[in-house]
């Protein structure tokens, strides 16, 4: 170990104090280049010395197989000794057979698990054989044992290269940090120039709609628009109106003709409850019924409930209810005369508004309207991308300094000296 490190130390010396940015690979190549070169000479003795020694020991096993027994062993030793030798010998050559391969850090954890196996053979069924075979084991152990110091050369060894190895990972990882930071920055760059065009471009069209909105609204067709449009808004207000009249008008109706129809079923009068029924469908339903419905509903229904009223069935809650059937001829009246004007007051309103609707002008500037929001919801996407990217990008600018110096400390660790990084472009990296 304290040779592989001076040769290492030794090599230090050579490497340089400044390092362009774009050559530390390279450079970190070439130093674990070195560092298998050096781990290979360092390991090249004992690697040929394990090889030998576990020949070594294959060849004590094998005579082991045909030695005799100690004649002065007890009999019960040599019937142990007897029963272990052939479990020994299986667990022994099972261990040795194994492959010791080329690469260094293959060899060394075959010869490991080779001599663990051999140790362990040799603790266990190998203790039985001790008193039987003395000399046989004797020489079994010296030969784990031999195997054993190689293999602790070998770790020594192999622990400076592992070290070395972690330096120069720990290295390329900061390096590659930097690198994919910066073709990160660079796309951002890219993307940030594509989006500010894709922003003038969204403003400029903005511009230009307003523009064009500005011209519409002083066109002098736009006048008898407007007038045209103070009409539909009268209309759509006076319809509002009515509907809000029908509504009240026929809502307390229907709560009249509930209680009356629930009276016509108690007393079981079939033909009553229907009248009602009918009555209440038509006042009910969300469509204004025409003035020619509500005529022949109300002029069924509301006598048969103005009897019930008058014989006291019925009772009357509040001012409305009484005040329109104290006079039932001029409810009906006035609710169908509501109905009328309500559908005659509609259909102007639909007629108007759907020629403004049409009218070139109007279309005209509800596309552009469209545009225009469909522009500055676009507009306001493509600005907060901007901006993400630039927070981004001085995130990421701030933080490469940090991960140079630690490429400069780990390149120095290895070099045992100060290193100075000459970055191919410091203005991207902020330094």
């Amino acid at each position: 170990m304290l040779k592989f490190l001076k040769n290492i130390l030794a090599t230090k010396k050579e490497s340089p104090s400044s390092l362009a940015f774009d050559e530390i690979p390279a450079w970190l190549d070439e130093r674990e280049r070195t560092a298998r070169e050096m781990l290979r000479s360092e390991t090249k003795t004992p690697v040929h010395n394990i090889r030998n020694a576990t020949a070594n020991l294959q060849l004590i096993v094998n005579n082991l197989k045909g030695a005799e027994q100690d004649p002065e062993t007890h009999p019960k030793i040599k019937s142990i000794a007897k029963n272990s030798l052939p479990l020994f010998l299986k667990a022994m050559n099972a261990s040795l057979s194994k492959e010791l391969p080329e690469d260094t850090d293959e060899f060394y954890a075959a010869a490991v698990e080779s001599v663990k196996g051999c140790l362990n053979a040799a603790r266990g069924q190998g203790r039985y054989l001790m008193v039987a075979f003395p000399n046989e084991m004797k020489a079994t152990k010296s030969g784990i044992d031999a195997i054993g110091r190689e293999i602790n050369v070998m770790t020594g060894a192999l622990g400076s290269f592992k070290k070395e190895l972690t330096f120069i990972e720990a290295a390329r990882r900061s390096y590659t940090d930097i690198v994919d930071l910066r073709e990160d920055m660079l796309k951002s760059v890219e993307k940030e120039n594509r989006t500010t065009i894709r922003i003038h471009e969204i403003a400029a069209r903005l511009s230009a709609i307003g523009e064009e909105q500005q011209q519409l609204a002083n066109d002098d067709a736009m006048q008898s628009l407007t007038t045209q449009k103070t009409q539909h808004g009268e209309l759509e207000s006076e319809r509002d109106a009515l509907m809000r009249t029908y509504a009240a008008l026929s809502m307390t109706a229907s709560h009249v003709f509930r209680k009356s129809e629930k009276i016509a079923n108690r007393q079981q009068h079939t033909a009553e409850m229907h009248t009602f029924k009918k009555a209440m469908e038509c006042l009910s339903d969300h469509h204004v019924a025409s003035a020619e419905e509500i005529t022949a509903a109300l002029n069924a229904a509301c006598p048969i409930a103005q009897r019930m009223i008058n014989e006291e069935e019925i009772s009357l809650k509040n001012k409305e209810e009484r005040t329109m059937f104290a006079d039932t001829v001029q409810f009906c009246t006035g609710l169908a005369a509501t109905s009328s004007r309500y559908h005659e007051v509609s259909r102007e309103c639909d007629a108007m508004g759907e020629a403004l609707t049409a009218h070139p002008i109007i279309s005209k500037m509800n596309s552009l309207e469209r545009e225009r929001t469909q522009l500055q919801i676009m507009l306001a996407h493509e600005e907060q991308t901007a901006k993400e990217l630039l927070e981004w990008r001085n995130k990421s600018a701030a933080s490469i300094p940090g991960i140079q110096e630690e490429l400069k400390e780990k390149l120095g660790e290895m070099i045992g000296e100060t290193v100075q990084i000459q970055m191919n472009n410091p203005d991207l990296v902020g330094g």
